[in-house]
């Protein structure tokens, strides 16, 4: 059975694989509206509400690029170090910022249209583009030090493993790049179905092991040295009569915890797989998908398909608490604040969930566009970069 109210989430996030731009917000909307045959029968977002606030929130300082993602469905992140905090734009331009007070330290104009990243990767910064590029800059002054096409849209982050570059692109082919100057060490293809979600996650490695989550609910397991297949998974099998219920995509990156894969799938579950040989350990199918997993040392987070927030206990997929209170309001993948669940939504807030039970506990409005990107937390301060271009610093403080 379809799951009530998914056509909002799905606006922004399906992709025939076959065309090369499908990103945008609105467009889609015209071929959800034909996936679904009985119209638009999207629950409305849920009204924010009175709640009993138990932390202060602060913006320290805020800043914006001017565009952000053109209104795309792109994967622009904060890239955070000691430092500094760099944003890009899908325009091209990058911006880094002193982590503390937000003072501008250098940007640069590419002219290349940004779909992902950027990534700091030591002292090199790492970005991709629409067009199939990735391109490489010194992470302390914004030179450009090596361009190199692939084969299709990049919205994975780039991976630094060891002396190279991984990136996935929209296509499912993975490359390996020469971290030095960028050239072509190795690629692997792999298939994806014709309608898919546009997913932009990242390949993860241990030791010499990658492993990749694919858009046809395959895991496999990759030799970082060559891109050898160690082996393959089916983790999600399509069912269903409609295009939409077959889809079985593995959403964001995977995590890797010892020997454990977490990773979750629209239509099928969240799921924990063996890094070994990539057998099935659970699989809690209640819950739908479109985004990564959060954890912590215990717990996965996670918002569905319908914006509901979720603990899960990470040795056997049960559930301790569901937070309903922003359901259908778009929410972003979750970041672990200390105690606290941090996640953004479609109209620019900021929220504070307890980890104990999920029950909201402040809330701050950094914007009114939506914010899509996982927040990252460095030294107890949250860096959020919103649709529009919005970057800010936020810091908690217990009342």
């Amino acid at each position: 059975m379809l799951i009530e109210g998914l056509k909002r989430g799905l606006i922004t996030a399906l992709c025939v694989a076959s065309v090369s731009g499908c990103a945008t917000f609105q467009p889609m909307g015209d071929a959800i509206d034909e996936l679904f045959s009985d119209g638009d029968n999207a629950e409305p977002p849920a009204e924010l509400t009175d709640y009993q606030a138990e932390i202060k929130l602060d913006i320290i300082w805020d800043e914006s690029d001017g565009l952000g993602t053109d209104e795309l469905n792109l994967n622009l992140v904060p890239a955070v170090n000691e430092t500094q905090v760099i944003i890009a734009d899908h325009d091209g331009l990058i911006q880094a910022r002193n982590r503390l007070d937000g003072e501008l330290l250098w940007e640069v104009e590419t002219d290349l249209a940004i779909s992902s990243g950027p990534v700091i990767a030591g002292e090199m910064l790492l970005v991709g583009t629409s067009k199939a590029e990735v391109l490489a800059l010194n992470a302390k002054t914004g030179a450009a030090i090596w361009k190199q096409t692939v084969s299709s849209e990049v919205l994975a982050l780039p991976l630094v493993v060891d002396n190279s570059v991984v990136v996935r692109s929209v296509d499912g082919q993975v490359s390996s790049l020469n971290k030095a100057d960028g050239k072509l060490l190795w690629t692997v293809g792999h298939h994806t179905p014709a309608l898919s979600i546009r997913g932009n996650g990242s390949p993860v490695v241990k030791d010499d092991v990658m492993i990749i989550a694919y858009a046809d609910g395959k895991l496999a397991a990759l030799k970082t040295v060559d891109g050898g297949y160690l082996w393959e998974s089916s983790v999600a099998v399509p069912h269903g009569r409609s295009e939409v219920e077959r889809l079985t995509d593995l959403n964001g990156t995977p995590i890797l915890k010892d020997n454990t894969v977490f990773i979750g799938s629209y239509n099928s579950g969240i799921n924990a797989a063996s890094a070994l040989d990539g057998d099935i350990l659970w699989r809690n199918e209640a819950i739908s998908s479109l985004y990564g997993l959060t954890a912590d040392e215990r717990y996965l987070y996670l918002s569905d398909a319908s914006s509901d927030m979720w603990q899960l206990d990470q040795r056997n997929g049960a559930s301790y608490w569901k937070q309903t209170d922003l359901h259908q309001r778009q929410l972003s993948q979750p970041a672990i604040y200390g105690d606290y669940v941090v996640v953004g939504d479609f109209e620019g807030y900021l929220h504070w969930l307890s980890k104990t039970d999920g029950r909201l506990l402040a809330r701050i409005e950094i914007t009114d566009e939506p914010i899509i990107a996982q927040p990252v937390i460095i030294d107890n301060i949250v860096y959020v970069y919103a649709t529009d271009g919005e970057l800010a610093a936020v810091k908690a403080l217990l009342f």
